[in-house]
Parts: C-alpha cells; structure tokens; sequence
C-alpha cells in the first residue's frame, strides 16, 4: 500500500527507497515488531479479564500436568496479536501490482489458518472438557485452505506460468526433477497440500515450552527471507543456479513482517510466559513457512532448515504407531521436547539448546541450498 503512494509522491525525499525490497523488508521488521509490541501490551491483560487462560489440566499425562502447573492460568491466543501486527505490516510495505502476484495468496492463506485456530482456541476454552476442534475437522478445514491457495497460485498468481508449470526441485540437482503440472495440476495440488498443512500442524506440536516454537519459527523465517530474496532475483539466481521465481522476492516484505511480529511476541513469551499463541498463532505461523517454501520450490529444503519441526512432528507419528502395534512407548513423552522435558533438563535451558540447533539446522539448509550444487 505505501508502496503505491510513494509512487504518486516520488518527488518526495526519501519515497524512491520504497522501491528496494530490502528496504521494505527491514521496515516490515520494525513496524510489525513495534505494532505487535504495543497490541500485545493492550491485549495480554484483556485475554485473562475475559478468562482466555491456559487449562494445563487439559492432558493426558499426569506427569505432565504437575511440570506445567505453574502455568496454569497464563493468557492464551496471544496470536491474535501476533498475526495481527503481522498482517497490518505486510499489507504495509507488500508490493501489489503485476510483479507480486505471490503476495496476497500468503496473506489469504495465514489469515485462513488463523481463524481456523482461533475456532480451536475458542472450542477449546470455552466448552468445558473439549479439547478443541477434532483432528479430522480441523484438518480439513486446513486442507481446504491449501487447497484454494495452491490453486489460485496455478492459475491467477503466476506459477503456472514458471518454466512450464510448478515443477519439484531436490537440493545437489540442477533443473527440475519432476514436473507438477500434469493431470490438471493435481500433483502440485496434492504437494502443496501435504507441505502447508505439515508445517502448520509441525508448528503446532512443537508449540509446548516457554518461547520455544516462536523462536524456531522466527530462525527460520530469517533464513527464507534471505531464500525468497535470491530466488526472486533474477540476477543472484542464475549465479547461484537456482530456479528463477519471478516476483516471489516480495515475500521477502512478507516474512519481514513475520519476523519482526515473532521477536515482539518473544518479547512476552520468553521464560517464564505471560502469554502463549494458541492455534492461532502456531498453525497461521505454519502456514506462512509452508507457503514461501512452496512458492520458492524449496520444499524439501524446508525440512533441513524447519528440522525442529519436523522432528517433533516425527516424534508423534512414531509415538503413536508404536503404541498402537506394539503398546510400548520409543520415548518418554512426545512431542520430543517432552521427552528431554521427562529427562530432568531444565526448561529453559532446553529451549535454548533446540534455538541453536535450529539456527545450525537453517544455517545448513542455506549452504545446502545456496552453495553445494
């Protein structure tokens, strides 16, 4: 939007930088991150006048209910205002013209996965013994939301059109692997599908300790900044041969706006919390990761540089089909944060032992990408 007006005005000092993403990108930082900041001031205290508070009874292990009693009670859906100071800033400093078609589908797509995990929020809080909306329900209201997403991308935002049609790219090949665009599209649709939905539910599980999820989430956004960056430049991908996505550089704006709201939410869910996101918050951030690495043809790279998620993502799965086949339990507790939890290492210092191994996870993915081809 600022974007636009500073066109109208170019004769004004200063509106001719609006044109570098790079600049807006840095102020989608600090305006997300102040605007987040402030809404979280106003909000926090609002959540827990109107009982919006953390049920940790709500489990199945007891053991875990007496580790987390000392939050009990602490506000929750504190992603109402991280999303929202989100969202407010990208629609900011994004782009919207011919050459960012891949803006507006993210904004659709986070926002779609808000609501979708404010209904769980709500369901969950506010019906007593519920534990929100079912797997099934909420999974297909995800569904339908990648679904619409990854079909307007195919046919009104431009990625049809990228090199003969969405294409599935592995890390060390050069060129594409496998084509998506057969059958009408219904690969990518299927693709696009498992990755949005993956990540946002990944986002979720691991959203169980103090600071935890949002600052994995906010390394990882750091390093798809800088992904959406050099795939979107013609230029630096041709040199680093990489695919050319043509107009998805915005996203960078984008994932400056995630970032800067991540940090402003930190600020209040660092250890110990006065807030936690709730499904509005996880499953949106998911999302939002999903999204750029779809738009990127970086899927698979999102696995290297999203690791935590996926382990933790993993640890369920296993968890659950080993109890079901065998009735013996692989770890203590899943998600797998549960497991060290269980272990005896302190909270805190667990967290911060998973935020370097994102870092090095992502700082990985980015050589993987970037350099080894």
């Amino acid at each position: 939007m600022l974007y636009e007006l500073a066109r109208e005005f170019s004769s004004l000092p200063g509106a001719g930088l609006l044109q570098y993403i790079s600049v807006r990108g840095v102020l989608a930082i600090l305006t997300a991150f102040l605007l987040s900041l402030w809404l979280g001031r106003l909000l926090i205290d609002r959540f827990a006048r109107l009982g919006l508070r953390e049920d940790t009874d709500k489990t199945d292990s007891e053991a875990l209910a007496r580790l987390h009693q000392g939050k009990r009670g602490t506000p929750t859906m504190g992603g109402l205002f991280l999303i929202g100071g989100m969202l407010v800033s990208a629609l900011l400093w994004l782009r919207f013209d011919a050459h960012n078609t891949f803006g507006w589908p993210g904004l659709l797509l986070v926002a779609w996965y808000a609501v979708v995990g404010f209904v769980d929020d709500w369901v969950k809080l506010r019906v007593a013994g519920s534990k929100g909306l079912s797997k099934r329900t909420k999974q297909l209201w995800l569904s339908a939301g990648a679904l619409l997403v990854a079909w307007i991308l195919q046919h009104h935002a431009g990625l049809e059109a990228q090199r003969g049609g969405p294409q599935f790219y592995v890390p060390f090949v050069q060129g594409p692997v496998v084509a998506l665009s057969w059958a009408g599209g219904l690969p990518f649709l299927a693709v696009a599908t498992l990755v949005l939905t993956g990540t946002a539910n990944a986002v979720n599980l691991t959203d169980g300790l103090d600071g935890l999820a949002i600052g994995c989430v906010a390394i990882a956004a750091a390093a798809y900044a800088g992904i959406t960056y050099v795939v979107g430049s013609s230029r630096w991908s041709e040199y680093l041969l990489l695919n050319h996505v043509a107009g998805s550089g915005e996203l960078t704006v984008m994932l400056g706006a995630l970032l800067g709201a991540s940090l402003a939410f930190l600020w209040y869910n660092a250890p110990p919390a006065r807030v936690f996101m709730g499904d509005v918050g996880s499953l949106a951030l998911g999302g939002a990761l999903g999204y750029v690495a779809l738009v990127s043809r970086t899927e698979l790279v999102l696995f290297l540089i999203g690791g935590v998620f996926v382990a933790e993502a993993v640890s369920v799965i296993v968890q659950v089909v080993s109890f079901q086949t065998t009735g013996q339990r692989v770890f203590r507790c899943a998600p797998l944060h549960h497991h060290f939890q269980f272990g005896g290492v302190p909270e805190t210092r667990l967290v911060v032992r998973i935020w370097i191994c994102a870092a090095l996870l992502a700082l990985f993915g980015l050589v993987l990408l970037l350099k080894i081809r």
